[in-house]
């Protein structure tokens, strides 16, 4: 298991060299994006719209961020659910997506495109929230403001804490267990 430092650009080659059970800390711009958000996009993309951000090589951050309090960036921002998104997920890699924050497992239909494209899945700490939300330093909402928490964010983390739950290989945290973290 190691510690390894991913700024952007998250490039299939940067992504690919990760490991399931490495630890990462992400630095650089990342989206938030929930399910209402996720819809939207499938949309635009099923009619050949704009959308609203570039998805190549990009991490989108299941996440709906509570309101900030005076002086500080962003409130409370910890990652949803992930298997919300594993309906919209295929196609969004397939526009370009190089990573997934959240939390939990995915689907085999999703492991199966994050192995073809070469995309992986980082698990954020479920709990620890209003802590690794100090990561962000900046937050901007970007499109859809009126789906409230749930809108598209811009986010400028610097070393967000997380752990390759599945990476580009198909190696699976949930499936290996204890085992991924042996090398």
């Amino acid at each position: 298991m190691s510690l390894i430092s991913l700024q952007e650009p998250f490039t299939a080659e940067n992504i690919k060299k990760l490991s399931c059970g490495d630890f990462v800390e992400i630095s650089g711009v990342i989206y938030t994006a929930r399910d209402a958000a996720h819809a939207r996009l499938i949309e635009a993309l099923a009619q050949g719209d704009d959308l609203p951000i570039t998805l190549k090589d990009q991490i989108i951050y299941y996440a709906g961020p509570a309101p900030s309090r005076p002086g500080q960036v962003i409130g409370s921002c910890g990652p949803t659910t992930a298997g919300r998104m594993d309906s919209f997920t295929p196609a969004l890699i397939e526009a370009g997506i190089r990573g997934m924050i959240g939390k939990g497992p995915r689907s085999t239909e999703v492991v199966d495109v994050m192995k073809q494209f070469g995309a992986v899945y980082f698990a954020a700490v479920g709990g620890a929230a209003a802590l690794t939300s100090k990561c962000i330093v900046e937050a901007d909402v970007l499109a859809y403001e009126d789906l409230g928490p749930e809108a598209i964010r811009r986010l400028v983390v610097k070393n967000y804490p997380c752990l390759v739950a599945i990476d580009a290989q198909g190696r699976c945290i949930y499936d290996e267990g204890p085992r991924a973290f042996k090398k």
